[in-house]
């Protein structure tokens, strides 16, 4: 029993992941090349470079991709470190979209999205197949978050899981770890915050643990543009450097005001996965508020900090 459980988590995963993958693939068909034209003529200043990557990032429900964009920009000498530093505090807001979209209950939409996506698939055109790929990746999203939610109850009732949530429960810090390793593994904090999402809805996490993986997915997604960078000129491996300290920093702000916002998040909604996703929104904006004024600071400490190691 226990056996099979971890068997459908892992086919749950995998369906999320894959959606992801099918939705970006149709939506970077639409509007990569012009996300990258806008990204370099846009973003000569730091909230303008905030405005552009929430929106690119929003369109395209990827962060990562947007900083790997990025990085590849900087590396060609085509956009400034310093004005990369806005573009990653909007894909951090921008992300959140994702989430926001996943607390909705659309299971309704399911078979139409499939339909849809099955005819778009098929059909010998290039617009067709990108809102194929964009309607056939929604629909996997959203069975394998039905089958998230459904497998939290059963898992959370064997003995030695049930103790590890409790622990997860009553140390943030764990919590901040296992969304910071899990991330880093399957390279989608989105993924991450839906899992918490999933186990969050049969009330085996409580929304302060729940914000504290969250927390810690912020961190671990960085691995993906750090990986990016390799290999990249010392500008580009600038952009992944900050890209860490800019997370890192945030989850540091937020580690003692976990409580407040999860009575802020509770009070704003009652369903628990409406309350991770506003909270993360909340996290995101607030962080990248308070960090905006200082980018020309932050951009002249991270290049003092790895002037030796991004060389």
């Amino acid at each position: 029993m226990i056996k099979e459980l971890f068997s459908l988590l892992a086919v749950f995963i995998a369906l999320f992941l894959f959606g992801m993958v099918v939705m970006r693939a149709g939506l970077f068909q639409i509007g990569q090349a012009r996300f990258k034209e806008v990204i370099h003529r846009l973003t000569d200043s730091a909230w303008k470079g905030l405005i552009v990557g929430a929106i690119a990032t929003a369109i395209l429900q990827s962060s990562s991709a947007i900083i790997i964009m990025t990085v590849g920009l900087v590396a060609t000498g085509l956009l400034a470190f310093r004005h990369s530093i806005g573009i990653i505090l909007g894909a951090n807001i921008g992300t959140t979209m994702t989430t926001e979209l996943l607390a909705l209950d659309l299971s309704m939409l399911i078979v139409p999205l499939l339909a849809i996506g099955l005819i778009g698939l098929v059909i010998p055109n290039k617009k067709a197949y990108s809102i194929g790929c964009l309607s056939f990746g929604l629909a996997c999203i959203f069975i394998a978050m039905d089958g998230l939610e459904t497998l939290a109850y059963p898992l959370s009732s064997i003995p030695s899981i049930h103790s590890f949530f409790d622990l997860t429960n009553d140390h943030q810090l764990i919590g901040i770890g296992i969304g910071t390793i899990l991330t880093a593994i399957i390279q989608s904090s989105t993924a991450t915050t839906a899992i918490a999402m999933g186990f969050m809805s049969d009330n085996v996490l409580g929304l302060p643990a729940g914000i504290a993986i969250m927390l810690g997915a912020n961190i671990g997604t960085c691995v993906t543009a750090y990986l990016a960078s390799i290999g990249s000129g010392r500008s580009a491996k600038l952009v992944a450097y900050a890209n860490i300290w800019l997370n890192v920093f945030g989850v540091l702000l937020f580690i003692p005001l976990i409580g407040w916002l999860s009575t802020f998040a509770s009070s704003l909604t009652s369903s628990p996965m409406m309350q991770l996703a506003h909270a993360s929104l909340i996290f995101n904006v607030i962080c990248s508020i308070i960090m905006l004024p200082f980018v020309t600071q932050f951009s002249k400490f991270v290049e003092w900090l790895h002037s030796e190691k991004a060389g």
